[in-house]
């Protein structure tokens, strides 16, 4: 089965933050000391406070972008 892809989905270019991301990783792997500032997962849970004002928020009715003026 082939699968075509429209112009649009082909001219998509790669996440430059996983750019930096790939490329942090390999110079580590290679045994550079290397600090990532790319994408990544912090290694520690949501401190409850935040969760919980994550949560009273979205019951209040903050789920809108705020304004840009």
């Amino acid at each position: 089965m082939s699968i075509s892809l429209s112009n649009r989905v082909q001219s998509i270019k790669p996440s430059p933050t996983l750019a930096v991301t790939t490329r942090a990783r390999e110079l580590r792997e290679s045994g550079k000391d290397v600090i990532g500032l790319g994408a990544g997962e912090p290694d520690f849970d949501t401190p409850q406070h935040i969760k919980d004002a994550g949560i009273k928020a979205i019951q209040d009715g903050f789920t809108k972008y705020t304004a840009v003026d």
